[in-house]
């Protein structure tokens, strides 16, 4: 699975925190890693140099295989914590996703038997 990150400037300006979000990411979605082609990460704080309430936002898109990307965002005062919110939805709607396709499977039609 690759990992691709994006950050505004402003994001940029603490320590490691493209390495701290991928290793995040990567233990909350392993279990989604062989089904996953592509996770790309979206980091931007909205209001800049000024503080907010949920200013720091998290968008991340997830390439599954043979499948349509799933985008979700997070917001929170943190990025870490934006980056969080945001995988652990994501994490959930894969779940739903692999879920389903894993309850409509359909084995096989037995031999009828006369």
């Amino acid at each position: 699975m690759q990992f691709q990150f994006n950050s505004d400037s402003s994001v940029m300006g603490t320590d490691n925190v493209a390495q701290r979000i991928e290793e995040m990411m990567r233990e909350k979605l392993a279990r989604f890693e062989e089904r996953l082609t592509r996770i790309e990460v979206h980091v931007s704080d909205v209001n800049g140099s000024k503080h907010g309430a949920d200013d720091k936002h998290c968008t991340i898109e997830a390439r599954p295989r043979g499948g349509r990307p799933i985008g979700v965002t997070g917001k929170a005062d943190k990025v870490d914590d934006a980056a969080r919110k945001a995988a652990n939805t994501l994490a959930q709607r894969l779940e739903r996703l692999f879920g389903k396709e894993e309850r409509h499977k359909h084995d096989a039609r037995p031999e009828k038997v006369m």
